[in-house]
């Protein structure tokens, strides 16, 4: 049985490349093709592909990171490699909390992408290196003497939670039972009691711990 691959791209011109290389190849077959997040959600669940290949910058209302994040309960065995031109770490955690396996850039060889697709199902991670460098370097940095997260209350830990699994403020906010603005002032918290002052810092010292 071949490795069934759909793509979401919206780029019509890279998707139909893509889709060549994919047919092309022993042992692997385009499945679908997605201009957009709306779309790929009514269908992916259907067909269950073995693989999806996945854009971050997506038309419409919803973006590649959120689509894995509610794709993956609805397809747990569907493995999802992010296909992107962002390099840059907010981008590479918030999809890897979402539920991404692999994180590529869009400039990789098609030889290596071809390859990251069965080494995918293997059970492995496969990124562009430095991106993985990126990674690596993120948990290598001194901890500095910062407050752990037992100085966290309850409801701080369940925001910060909620941000290392990708979620929107509004979606927090939702899932909460709270305000939008209640959200932000969790968030100014746990950003002063971690020392930290992004999103990607906080969820990066929230893994470590």
């Amino acid at each position: 049985m071949p490795i069934t691959v759909s793509i979401v791209e919206d780029n019509d011109q890279l998707r139909n490349t893509l889709a060549r290389v994919l047919n092309r190849a022993e042992g692997v077959q385009c499945l679908s093709q997605f201009a957009n997040a709306e779309d790929a959600l009514k269908t992916l669940p259907l067909e269950k592909p073995d693989v999806v290949l996945m854009d971050i910058n997506l038309p419409g209302g919803m973006n590649g990171v959120e689509c894995v994040r509610q794709l993956k309960p609805l397809c747990p065995e569907t493995q999802v490699i992010m296909l992107t031109v962002y390099e840059d770490t907010e981008n590479i955690f918030n999809a890897l909390a979402a539920g991404a396996t692999g994180y590529l850039l869009k400039r990789t060889p098609r030889a290596e992408l071809l390859e990251a697709i069965r080494d995918v199902l293997k059970g492995g991670s496969p990124m562009t290196t430095h991106i993985a460098r990126k990674v690596v370097q993120s948990f290598q940095r001194p901890v500095p003497s910062a407050p752990p997260l037992a100085d966290l209350s309850p409801r701080e830990k369940e925001v910060l939670d909620c941000l290392a699994q990708g979620f929107l403020y509004k979606e927090i906010a939702e899932k909460l039972g709270i305000s939008y603005e209640t959200v932000h002032t969790y968030i100014r918290r746990i950003y002063e009691k971690l020392q930290v002052r992004t999103r990607t810092e906080a969820v990066a010292k929230f893994l470590r711990q």
